[in-house]
């Protein structure tokens, strides 16, 4: 056999390892999406859109199929996205306000229910908020996913709200109707802004408390009415910070609380002189999908 032989059978070997490689590497496509900041008092609050912030989980539909904003496929029915538009939209599915743990185990399920009878997927709506790859400003943009939605209807596709207000004290008054009505709080949109990857100024979110994100790492045990159950956990935050969350928790899971290692969001309102959370009360395990 001479060199050039082997040289093919190499060759061969080698395209059928790399193929067999890439059947075994699931897809994963991270969409570079736009993330909002904290709300910074601004002075002409006619400038920007005021839309509801959903408490839902955010996807990302590329044109052809919907992934979450780590990069993972959701599965959804074949029905649930029929008719969508084919290009990019950024959005949250979302159930309803105070409904996120129900929406995450609908979403989290490893095979869609086609079934639309049974299929938890019948309840959801992707609502979409902007258009990634649309170059014009968010102005713009608003126009177009309205027609978008006019031209592309389905069931299962909504838009969020965005209206403009007058004065800032309109702002308070919207934030206080979400707030009643059990919403998470208001996102504010600067009209001539463009899409922007990461952090945009541009993009502020404005509740009424903050919140955060910590690992449990210990367990204190309950007494009286919690006595043989979850008192409080003890957590540690991405930049150190050691404290206990006593409050928050339902029956359910004082009975059976989350795993040591598990990562939580939390409520407070400010930090101490020591950088502890104030009022910290648990809020719900971390969407990790």
């Amino acid at each position: 056999m001479n060199k050039y032989v082997h040289l093919v059978l190499f060759a061969s070997i080698l395209s059928i390892h790399w193929s067999l490689a890439a059947q075994q590497t699931p897809n994963k496509f991270k969409p570079n999406i736009q993330h909002g900041v904290q709300y910074q008092q601004i002075i002409d609050i006619d400038k920007y859109f005021v839309s509801e912030k959903l408490d839902g989980m955010r996807g990302y539909w590329d044109g052809k199929q919907l992934f979450s904003r780590q990069g993972n496929i959701i599965n959804t029915p074949s029905w649930f996205t029929h008719r969508w538009p084919h290009l990019p939209m950024d959005g949250e599915l979302w159930l309803g306000r105070e409904k996120f743990q129900p929406l995450l185990s609908c979403v989290r399920k490893q095979v869609a229910i086609e079934n639309k009878t049974t299929s938890c997927w019948r309840h959801v709506r992707f609502m979409i908020f902007d258009l990634p790859k649309h170059s014009g400003d968010f102005n713009e943009r608003v126009n177009k996913m309205r027609l978008l939605l006019m031209h592309n209807p389905s069931v299962y596709l909504a838009m969020i709200n965005q209206v403009k207000l007058k004065e800032l004290s309109d702002l308070d008054r919207r934030l206080n109707e979400v707030i009643a009505a059990q919403g998470e709080g208001l996102i504010l949109h600067l009209a001539s802004a463009h899409y922007q990857k990461g952090r945009n100024p541009a993009l502020m979110k404005l509740k009424k408390y903050q919140d955060a994100e910590a690992t449990i790492i210990g367990y204190t045990e309950g007494k009286g009415k919690y006595q043989n159950q979850l008192g409080a956990i003890q957590v540690k935050t991405s930049n150190g910070i050691v404290f206990k969350l006593g409050s928050g928790f339902s029956d359910a899971q004082r009975a059976k609380p989350p795993k040591i290692g598990t990562i939580i969001t939390f409520k407070y309102n400010g930090l101490t002189q020591a950088g502890i959370p104030r009022f910290a009360r648990f809020w719900r395990i971390k969407a990790t999908e």
